[in-house]
């Protein structure tokens, strides 16, 4: 099971106090001349954009020994995420993936011994420009590029059995003395770099369709799931979409999914558990739901909401519906002169929950949800687990990212909902 992210971060916190605290303790004891540790830096990397998936791109990687003593060796170490891998290897490389955790997604990890002393004021490049390829699923990337003189271990999230590289070693050459502008491109041991793909993204929703009698209570399950091609990661600590449900005439909620948010009593919004979702990943939005008044075939709208999905091109599957099956009011009531009554109160709420009438409980009508006022696709029967949705979109890489930022930052309070949530249920 994994453990909720707000526990993870206490944890890492009491380390962090224990830490201090020998520290403060050390304080007390007469300081021991220590060499000063070496100031490493890392060059800007350029962004790279409009890839195309499963194609390759090489970037070439600087650094500079900013410091006044030499060091003898370091390490170069270059993370990228899930849609990115290594394309060539080299055999002073090891290879491996660190799993995801807390809000941190997977990535694929390059590790190499840089057996060559690195000379104060000098700035190194790589021999030959590090070699990446673009799954599949690559879209949203990016590229993590760091120094040190400490071998690198896995983070917290594990990972797998490291790999040797088979092909040439990786190797730094001398570029020339540091300038000032050098320094100023070199700042600190670590160095980003986005990577974009133009892909596409068919996010999707599905309903449901359950049948019950008045004072039962039934789940009806709500799922968005991401039918790929590509895996699309949003802003850290933000929902990567969020889903309005909209709950049928007749019913009550009893009890909502964890991840969903009242609006008003028959309106949730739900978000993700992650900031990303993976190609076949998604999420499931159980509701249990109570049948209050015999109203015959009644719907709930379910469709996404806020933000822009531009590389979503499918608009076919991005409404789909909850059907409950109430039941006629003369299948509930003894009194013929109540289940009239009850049947003309229906009439009079539009003929929307059960076609106006007490007694027919029209399918027909039905698919015109009183909550909505019909849906753009399903009519009356929910899209089930087969179905699919998406939005429209276009190939153009950075209008993407702007209005996905604008999208996501909308839907951040999701997941951060979630999450307190979660932690609170851990506990």
């Amino acid at each position: 099971m994994r453990i909720p992210p707000s526990r993870s971060r206490t944890l890492r916190g009491g380390t962090a106090a224990v830490a201090a605290a020998a520290l403060v303790a050390l304080g007390a004891v007469p300081a021991l001349a220590a060499d000063p540790e070496p100031d490493l830096g890392v060059g800007t990397i350029a962004p790279v954009e409009g890839l195309q998936p499963g194609s390759s791109f090489s970037t070439p990687l600087t650094f500079l020994n900013k410091g006044t003593a030499e060091v003898p060796e370091a390490w170069v170490t270059y993370a990228v995420s899930p849609g990115l891998k290594a394309e060539e290897t080299h055999k002073n490389c090891t290879y491996y993936t660190i799993g995801s955790y807390d809000e941190m997604p997977a990535s694929n990890v390059a590790s190499c011994k840089i057996d060559q002393p690195l000379k104060p004021g000098v700035v190194y490049g790589t021999a030959k420009p590090v070699s990446l390829k673009a799954l599949d699923s690559a879209f949203r990337d990016n590229l993590r590029v760091s120094i040190g003189v400490h071998e690198p271990g896995p983070d917290d999230g594990g990972s797998t059995e490291p790999v040797p590289g088979t092909g040439d070693p990786l190797t730094l050459v001398e570029k020339g003395p540091a300038t000032d502008a050098d320094r100023t491109n070199h700042p600190d041991a670590y160095a980003r770099a986005d990577v974009t793909a133009a892909n596409t993204a068919d996010f999707a929703l599905t309903g449901d369709e359950k049948r019950g009698k008045v004072g039962e209570k039934v789940t009806a399950t709500v799922k968005f799931a991401n039918k790929g091609p590509a895996r699309v990661q949003g802003l850290p600590d933000e929902s990567v979409t969020t889903v309005d449900v909209r709950i049928p005439k007749g019913t009550s909620v009893v009890k909502p999914y964890d991840f969903c948010e009242a609006i008003t009593k028959t309106h949730y919004r739900c978000g993700t558990s992650q900031s990303w979702v993976d190609v076949d990943g998604g999420e499931s939005y159980p509701f249990v739901l109570r049948i209050d008044k015999a109203v015959g075939r009644t719907t709930g709208e379910v469709s996404f909401s806020g933000q822009e999905r531009p590389f979503d091109r499918n608009a076919a599957n991005d409404t789909a519906q909850i059907v409950i099956d109430t039941g006629k009011e003369s299948d509930t009531s003894g009194s013929t002169g109540s289940g009239g009554s009850t049947g003309g109160t229906g009439g009079s709420d539009g003929g929307s929950a059960n076609g106006g009438s007490g007694s027919t409980g029209s399918t027909t009508t039905a698919g015109g949800s009183a909550d909505s006022g019909g849906s753009t696709a399903g009519g009356a029967n929910p899209q089930t687990a087969g179905g699919n949705l998406a939005a429209t979109g276009s190939d153009s890489t950075a209008p993407l990212l702007g209005m996905a930022t604008a999208a996501l930052a909308a839907g951040g309070g999701i997941v951060w909902a979630v999450r307190r949530r979660a932690a609170a249920l851990a506990n």
